[in-house]
């Protein structure tokens, strides 16, 4: 058996080293977010507004909601300002006509991003200059709640304009806001040459999203607004950034409930992002000392080129790994986010809904060739269905401890009663000749965003009709508007009301699905990793070394160390 056969290859299409192209033949460019939208070319004098920055003007959506598109939130971070805590943008003059995309910032384009970023896998795309976000309003939109939502691409990839948040502001009465950040090694870096002339803080990716959640405080009245109801939500490593934004010290009364989607509380201590201890990749002393000619100083730092930075952290097949979401002491505790969920007195208590995917992994092990064939490169078939189905449940499940049932259990224990969980169950997607969707896919990672936004445009063009087809449409859009009403009375009132049960009434998670499959309701019990371990110990579908070679797949990959699992399961 190959070693590492259960390990998730996804990060060969993200890199380009698999041609997206031969391996789908054009089904999709999968988990692309959402098919790029055209440009709108006239602005709506009914958009118009005066607001503290300057007059601006936006366009009217087809679904009726007012946009407003590349927005500064905060100053360029650029120059001196590289690696530097965000700051406040600026007024402009004139009007400023906001219709435009902004453009995303720098990362590498990968199997998954690079049609819609206009360049090859493996290229370099975006610019320095990023910090925008677009918002998204009803008609007459007055005293508002507010969601702000922070987009995922393990905060090495990934741009607002992958998200939009017409239909969300238009079903349910609410603003929104999606915010770009400085991403991979611009956002998060820790160096000691940087400490030594700077405020200490490594993470330049949360101070963006602290400067937007203040552009909000000062502006979002103007946009129809209320800035004392604030949600930010966010999906996998956007949930993470919701979690890091919970721990951090900085962020108090910037926002007053979260959403976490498929994220994690995990962090990096700074000694490891650093290379003083640990084994984590690409460590910022050592990486530094390839892309600075001479003596590292805060300086010589900012003076390099971006395409220089980005080569010494991409690997030949352009592949980038950054430690990200560190423990630097200032802008996040240095005990880390989730020692810090222990206590309501040492993190941001605001109520918070936290949940996964049943499928999360199938995401990855759908695009494994070890697990799955492709016939041709384009006639997907699961090898072993047994083996598939339990390699899945026991990595989506662990992926679920960790980002529900530890902190659920954490927070509550500590006395934070405000928390509830959710599963989304949605596997109903379509098939044709290449590719079953329910079957390889399932209720993958990020199958929930197109129902939370209620717009269905999501996995691009040529697979959205697969997954998304006439035959489930009538029962998914209630499915999302369901979610959606959810989320904004969650929004509107920190609680999401009907019968979703807080976490400390007794572990439970609300479980998303269409009646076809029985369903909304609650599911009760709590998710351990023993648990985990027992069912994996006693499960036929696995010989002895597959049980390993699974355990081993999940250790330091599926967010914190696992390592408890090799005894329980006899590994």
């Amino acid at each position: 058996m190959t070693r590492g056969r259960f390990v998730p290859n996804l990060m060969r299409y993200w890199s380009g080293e698999i041609s997206m192209r031969a391996a789908i033949l054009g089904l999709a460019v999968f988990l692309a977010a959402c098919s790029s939208r055209e440009p709108v070319i006239e602005s709506d004098p009914e958009t118009r507004l005066s607001t503290p920055q300057g007059p601006i003007v936006g366009y009217v959506a087809d679904t009726g909601a007012h946009v407003w598109r590349a927005i500064p939130f905060a100053q360029p971070p650029v120059g001196d300002l590289r690696w530097q805590p965000a700051l406040p943008a600026g007024n402009w003059d004139g009007e400023r006509e906001a219709i435009t995309a902004p453009i995303p910032c720098p990362q590498m384009a990968n199997g998954l991003s690079s049609d819609l970023l206009g360049v090859d896998a493996g290229e370099l795309a975006g610019a320095e200059d990023c910090l925008y976000l677009d918002v998204y309003a009803p008609p007459n939109a007055e005293n508002l709640p507010v969601m702000v939502w922070i987009h995922g691409g393990a905060n090495t990839w990934g741009w607002a304009d992958q998200y939009d948040g017409a239909q969300l502001a238009m079903d349910q009465n609410v603003i929104v806001a999606v915010v770009q950040y400085r991403m991979g090694p611009l956002g998060f870096f820790s160096h000691p040459a940087l400490r030594e002339t700077g405020s200490g803080i490594a993470n330049f990716a949360l101070t963006d999203h602290l400067a937007a959640l203040n552009w909000v405080q000062d502006n979002i009245t103007f946009y129809g607004g209320d800035p004392g109801t604030v949600t930010i939500f966010g999906e996998s490593a956007g949930g993470t950034n919701v979690a890091a934004l919970m721990a951090s010290p900085l962020a108090g009364g910037l926002f007053h409930r979260a959403i976490m989607q498929s994220g994690s509380a995990s962090s990096v201590p700074q000694a490891e992002a650093e290379g003083v201890e640990g084994e984590e990749v690409n460590p910022s002393i050592q990486t530094a000392a390839r892309f600075v000619q001479g003596e590292v100083t805060a300086a010589s730092l900012r003076e390099v080129a971006l395409a220089d930075i980005y080569a010494a952290y991409t690997d030949g097949n352009g592949r980038i790994e950054v430690p990200t979401v560190i423990a630097d002491g200032v802008s996040l505790p240095a005990g880390g986010v989730m020692q810090a969920f222990a206590s309501p007195e040492t993190f941001n208590a605001v109520p918070l809904i936290t949940g996964t995917n049943r499928d999360e992994v199938k995401l990855y092990n759908g695009l494994n060739d070890e697990l799955v064939a492709r016939h041709l490169g384009i006639f997907f078939r699961i090898r072993d269905e047994a083996l598939y189905e339990a390699v899945s449940d026991y990595q989506s499940r662990i992926w679920a401890i960790n980002a529900v049932d530890e902190i659920a259990a954490a927070m509550t224990a500590g006395g934070h009663d405000d928390v509830w969980a959710y599963r989304f169950d949605w596997d109903e997607g379509g098939s044709n000749i290449f590719l079953d969707t329910t079957e390889v896919f399932g209720a993958m990672h990020s199958m929930e965003v197109p129902f939370v936004f209620n717009r269905f445009e999501f996995f691009g063009s040529r697979l959205d009709p697969i997954v998304f087809n006439t035959k489930n449409e009538d029962s998914r859009i209630a499915l999302a508007r369901e979610m959606g009403s959810y989320w904004a009375r969650f929004a509107r009132q920190g609680d999401p009301g009907g019968e979703w049960t807080r976490w400390s009434e007794g572990p439970a998670r609300m479980r998303f699905d269409t009646g076809a499959d029985g369903g909304s309701g609650m599911l009760a019990g709590a998710m351990t990793i023993e648990g985990l371990a027992s069912d994996i110990s006693t499960d036929d579908r696995l010989s002895a070394e597959e049980r390993c070679e699974l355990v081993t797949s999940m250790e330091g990959r599926y967010f914190d160390d696992t390592r408890e699992l090799r005894p329980l399961t006899r590994c």
